[in-house]
């Protein structure tokens, strides 16, 4: 932080996004603003999380009402500065989170504060949370586990019959069971031709014999997330669908090979994408690779063929390859890693051979 300060000349910072509040002060609640300069770390918040955010934050907490707006609270706590470099004939130089914060909200800050030079931080907050501590890894490797936990449940529940809708619920109440508080996201869960749509809602089409069933799914601990896919059969497979799910096995194994401190996102992302063109469905694999993993479920950096960022151990990464043919149906797989200085470290543990659900 002392560094942003010190690049960017600020007098002060305002956070507004909630994973970046969390990560730098402790209050959860994700509702408030930031405000952190050289002698002063407030919290402003409302009457609903005051006493959570005195619980969980070394920060000054300060209620905002409608006598005591949040404006008139940052104007308080710039005066202690201004009035610190009085004698300096220089203006008031105020970071914010332009990647997060609304137009209208920024707006309503730049008419009520006296603040000359308004500085964009850009994602100098966001890659303070890039490289993970431990105990950071620790409540995502525990997210993962629980994962696991409701995969294994699952392949014994699904059936011809069920529909997606129904399958999203049991695969969350597992995850729940095992520990979850909360979801990292909307469950993916796509059957048959629905497979094909990478991020396709679950619906009320009942799962059939043959159908590919894709599975992507996460939960928070101790509000980190955890993300993992696995595509089954129910049935018995055909020769095309093997020859897809190998393919795209194939090409999630040579890319967690790949990965290790010293890399970038886009040589990891190539070595998967390559397999795929070269088995013939290059045009079948559109997203990138993979994403970090952290507070919030798409982090930077990425394997992206657009990321040339360079991985360094520490770092989460999803490896997610994937083949959807329009028509036909898709396969993804994917596991969430720790990157290491020689390798990495899968979190995630369920089988990745194709699985043919008994029917």
């Amino acid at each position: 932080m002392d560094k942003i300060f010190e690049e960017l000349e600020l007098d002060a910072l305002l956070i507004t996004d909630e994973y970046n509040m969390r990560y730098i002060s402790g209050f959860r609640g994700g509702e408030g603003i930031l405000y952190i300069s050289g002698t002063q770390k407030v919290l402003i918040t409302d009457s609903r999380y005051t006493e959570q955010a005195e619980k969980e934050s070394d920060f000054t907490v300060i209620e905002e009402n409608r006598e005591h707006k949040r404006e008139a609270i940052l104007k308080e706590c710039m005066e202690k500065e201004i009035n610190k470099k009085a004698e300096e004939a220089k203006g008031f130089s105020m970071g914010y989170e332009d990647q997060s914060l609304l137009c209208a909200q920024f707006d309503k800050l730049k008419n009520a504060l006296s603040v000359e030079t308004w500085v964009p931080l850009g994602g100098r907050i966001d890659a303070l949370r890039r490289i993970k501590t431990a105990e950071e890894l620790e409540y995502l490797e525990k997210a993962e586990e629980i994962g696991d936990i409701a995969f294994s449940k699952i392949i014994k529940i699904i059936k011809p019959g069920m529909t997606e809708l129904e399958v999203a619920a049991e695969l969350e109440y597992q995850m729940k069971k095992a520990g979850a508080e909360d979801l990292s996201f909307n469950s993916i869960i796509a059957s048959g031709l629905n497979s094909s749509m990478p991020h396709a809602i679950p619906g009320t089409k009942k799962l059939e014999v043959g159908d590919f069933v894709t599975m992507d799914f996460g939960c928070k601990y101790k509000g980190y997330c955890s993300d993992m896919t696995r595509t089954v059969v129910l049935g018995k497979a055909s020769e095309k669908q093997k020859e897809i799910y190998q393919t795209v096995l194939t090409a999630q194994l040579a890319a967690l090979d790949a990965v290790k401190a010293g890399v970038t996102g886009q040589s990891v992302d190539k070595v998967a994408r390559d397999i795929i063109a070269k088995a013939g469905y290059g045009e079948c694999f559109g997203h990138g690779l993979g994403h970090s993993v952290g507070l919030f479920i798409h982090e930077d950096p990425r394997l992206s063929p657009a990321d040339d960022t360079v991985l360094k151990a520490g770092m989460i990464e999803t490896v997610e390859p994937g083949i959807y043919v329009p028509g036909f149906g898709g396969v993804r797989i994917e596991d969430m890693v720790v990157v290491t200085e020689d390798g990495y470290k899968n979190l995630a543990h369920s089988p990745k051979e194709l699985i043919e659900i008994p029917v």
